[in-house]
């Protein structure tokens, strides 16, 4: 929500505006939000009556019936807008897709959406919220490890455009964000390792205590889904709720100054200054996590290059990617692709590199004096260094397939999970044919489900 306060003044020629914007929004941590005894969601909608939900088609498979029974339960009338979201498909056609959804129903001006999925889901219906009416409030509740721990932390929505990533979008805070991390009991666990890059990344740069925590628990977190399952007595459940608290208030607190981005030294962009593009630059994508780990691992090699880092620092960093499962490097990560995605961010941040490394584990230094010849170096000593490690540097179920996709239910297609990287024409293969993927895209935009989805196959 927000209270725009604003003077205008006489120039010479003229005249001058000055206004500030208050924003606030509100997290509240919730294990159940759909279960009937919880009030604090209908709460929400009760002004209103009813409520439009746009969701993640997989989570509906998953909860849209316990959901129907709440909104039934107090009351209020419901009517879910499925949708089926990922990077290809993260595109201006699904956006109107959503859009439509909204005329539809008839949406009000203050009545709050509801957007409930992954990162890719909040990120792109938030966008539609923002443009329609040019402001229309929102409500989030993330369902995966990215979403709770990242993405439901900052107000940008987007998507994406001409292969760009979140090239079109807007800063556009929800109303209220709830976070259930319940919803790890049903997410796979290749989704659970994903966000854990997430949670490396904040931690290595701003909060020793809850890398420390990680480092402790690492396989368990996972294994467990951050001791939502099998967690007898309740220890990791425990490292988890301490784990998540402070990171999401650790990226509140390293953000909140800087909503609108600003000011372009952001610490939460470690692992986000060569990932764009290597994201995408496979003929089916690497998952979120598993780009940025590749970033993050690359850059502390240069960073203990530059004695910024210590030998035992960046070990020990590299050690937790490779225990999570994490990508720590790619085929096609070579020098060509680090000078495209240096130029690329290059104009993104004004000109300067502005890489945040973890200088020393724990707090964050900004790397602007970089020569590409310096970079390559790093890079050809990284690759060396990744020969050291189990399959090379190479990530377990390291692509997307359709719990991120959303372009075919899960398991209905080849479940086998990808152990290591395999080559990219083989990665297409076994994700895009054999798991139903591109198969996949053309029956769902038959069906009117895939808005957006032809990106995938013209590659």
């Amino acid at each position: 929500m927000s209270d725009l306060k604003a003077t205008v003044a006489e120039t010479a020629n003229g005249f001058h505006v000055e206004g500030y914007e208050k924003i606030e929004y509100d997290f509240t941590f919730l294990d159940g939000v759909f279960e009937l005894p919880n009030l604090q969601l209908a709460k929400l909608y009760e002004k209103w009556g009813r409520c439009l939900a746009i969701m993640d088609r997989n989570i509906f498979e998953l909860y849209g019936q316990s959901m129907q029974k709440y909104f039934d339960h107090h009351g209020l009338e419901l009517k879910i807008h499925q949708t089926m979201i990922g990077e290809k498909a993260k595109s201006l056609d699904t956006f109107t897709n959503i859009v439509d959804s909204m005329t539809d129903f008839g949406i009000i001006r203050k009545e709050p959406v509801l957007v409930v999925g992954g990162g890719l889901v909040t990120d792109v219906a938030g966008f539609a919220c923002a443009a329609y009416r040019r402001n229309t409030n929102y409500i989030r509740i993330p369902t995966t490890v990215i979403g709770l721990i990242d993405a439901s932390v900052s107000i940008k929505v987007a998507v994406n455009y001409g292969n760009y990533k979140n090239r079109l979008g807007a800063y556009h805070a929800p109303a209220h964000t709830l976070l259930d991390f319940g919803f790890l009991r049903t997410l796979p666990e290749a989704q659970v390792r994903n966000g854990f890059a997430e949670l490396i990344k904040i931690s290595s740069c701003a909060h020793l205590p809850t890398f420390d925590l990680l480092d402790e628990f690492c396989e368990r977190l996972i294994k467990t889904k951050f001791g939502r399952v099998s967690d007898h007595d309740g220890e990791i459940k425990k490292a988890a709720d301490e784990i998540n608290r402070n990171g999401i208030f650790e990226m509140l607190k390293l953000e909140t100054p800087n909503l609108h981005e600003i000011g372009l030294d952001r610490v939460i962009a470690y692992g986000h200054t060569w990932s764009p593009l290597h994201e995408l630059a496979p003929p089916v994508p690497l998952r979120h996590g598993h780009a940025i780990s590749i970033d993050m691992a690359y850059s502390a090699t240069l960073a203990n290059d530059r004695g910024l880092l210590s030998d035992e620092e960046h070990r020990r960093l590299l050690a937790l990617f490779s225990r999570a499962g994490l990508s720590m490097d790619h085929e096609l990560f070579n020098e060509e692709i680090l000078d495209k995605a240096t130029q690329a961010i290059l104009k993104t941040r004004d000109g300067l590199l502005r890489a945040a490394v973890p200088s020393p584990l724990g707090s964050c230094k900004f790397l602007n004096d970089v020569a590409m010849k310096e970079m390559a170096q790093a890079l050809r000593r990284h690759k060396e260094l990744m020969k050291e490690y189990p399959r090379h540097g190479a990530g377990i179920e390291a692509y997307v397939d359709s719990s991120d996709t959303g372009y075919t239910i899960n398991q209905k297609h080849d479940p086998a999970p990808m152990h290591a990287q395999a080559s990219s024409a083989e990665a297409s293969k076994k994700h895009g044919l054999n798991n139903g993927v591109l198969h996949g895209l053309k029956e769902l935009a038959i069906n009117g489900h895939g808005p957006g989805l032809p990106t995938l196959e013209q590659r």
